[in-house]
């Protein structure tokens, strides 16, 4: 029996626990109950469970049964657990029961997936090496990649290549994209507060106006991509919350501004980050003020290494159901932490698409998203092929 019937086969229990991971969303570093299940369902498996990574992290070890003489050969499959910090706006059976959390990426999917793919890999074992699969928490923003690894998740498994997913309803299902390269974006993010000196609106004269300066701030930060970064080159300054004031007359004392920062190469992440703390500097000095910034470089670029983004490609190409492998393309300005793993080890992040006629084309980050479980035995084909393929 080929991964994508046995998958098949599983479809309708996988779609089960996706929609009750959907049901009971927890947020980065959270997930108790979360890694709980995965945990107990790898050890009924008769895999090896090894918790405490990134707090709340897992590693699942299967060996093959072809073991060669002094072959040690291991991968690494990734799924993140995470969910967002946001209200659900859905009205489905399956949605969130727990107000202010909501799986809003698709990472109940991805890791539905690993585990599908688990099961499989269990019964057959018709591989010879190891699987290390890594089911990670806090993707979210909060580094659950970095912290697995500073808790020495690849000392204690070491990977000859890794791997990970992620769906896309910008993408239609069955199309998949691996690139060569650059895949995500780096993502910085920056808090910035501008101090100036109160002042009673009538009498603007007698202070500092930190409202006028924070414009004039915000247009010269939009400027930087614009006319100081080459146009054939990717730079991205968003500013996502302003803050200031708490009277209608009154000109307020600081005004804070947060946001991110996105870009493809290191270069330019230098160059953007530089051009940033001057611009910020100067035009406050220009009004008479001062800039304070806290200027965070957050995940790296997600680079794919040449020949592991080949033959996942290969792999992805020979599941049923997918009927478009696109090797080039353009990068996503989405920021990811798998890129820290990707730092460490070769491998590669592939794109899944989602959407389909009536369903999975929301955005994700959406109150209104959905992972679309159609998706669910694609992807764990996916990583079950792709081990059969590298470790056969």
């Amino acid at each position: 029996m080929t991964p994508r019937e046995r998958l098949d086969q599983l479809h309708p229990e996988m779609t089960e626990w996706r929609r009750d991971f959907h049901a009971h969303p927890e947020i980065g570093f959270e997930e108790e109950r979360t890694s709980e299940i995965v945990a107990k369902r790898l050890a009924e498996w008769g895999i090896e469970v090894h918790r405490g990574f990134g707090k709340t992290g897992l590693v699942g070890v299967i060996r093959g049964r072809h073991q060669a003489a002094g072959s040690n050969r291991a991968i690494g499959l990734r799924a993140d657990m995470d969910a967002l910090p946001m209200d659900e706006g859905n009205d489905f059976a399956h949605r969130s029961q727990n107000p202010g959390r909501m799986h809003a990426c698709g990472h109940d999917g991805h890791t539905t997936m690993l585990l599908g793919a688990a099961k499989y890999l269990a019964e057959t074992r018709n591989f010879s090496g190891t699987v290390h699969l890594i089911f990670q928490p806090a993707e979210e923003g909060l580094a659950g990649a970095k912290a697995m690894m500073d808790d020495g998740l690849f000392e204690r498994f070491p990977c000859d290549s890794i791997y990970g997913i992620h769906n896309s309803p910008d993408m239609p299902l069955g199309t998949v994209k691996a690139l060569t390269g650059t895949a995500l974006a780096a993502i910085d993010y920056f808090t910035l507060t501008l101090r100036g000196r109160s002042a009673h609106g009538a009498h603007p004269q007698q202070g500092i106006d930190t409202v006028a300066m924070a414009a004039q701030v915000i247009n010269a930060l939009n400027a930087i991509p614009s006319r100081q970064i080459d146009a054939l080159e990717s730079a991205i300054i968003s500013i996502g919350q302003i803050h200031g004031g708490t009277s209608n007359i009154v000109i307020p004392e600081t005004v804070e501004l947060r946001g991110s920062v996105r870009t493809l190469k290191p270069e330019v992440r230098d160059r953007v980050e530089e051009l940033f703390k001057r611009t910020v500097k100067s035009t406050a000095e220009a009004y008479g003020g001062s800039a304070e910034l806290d200027y965070k470089r957050a995940y790296p670029p997600t680079i794919n290494t040449a020949d592991e983004a080949a033959r996942a490609a290969q792999a992805a190409a020979a599941v049923p159901g997918v009927t478009d492998v696109q090797r080039e393309g353009n990068p996503i300005l989405a920021g990811e932490d798998f890129a820290f793993m990707l730092e460490k080890n070769r491998g590669a992040y592939l794109l899944f698409g989602q959407r389909g006629a009536d369903k999975g084309g929301v955005p994700v980050h959406n109150p209104g998203y959905d992972f679309n479980d159609d998706l669910l035995p694609i992807g764990a084909s996916y990583f079950a092929a792709l081990v059969e393929q590298e470790l056969a």
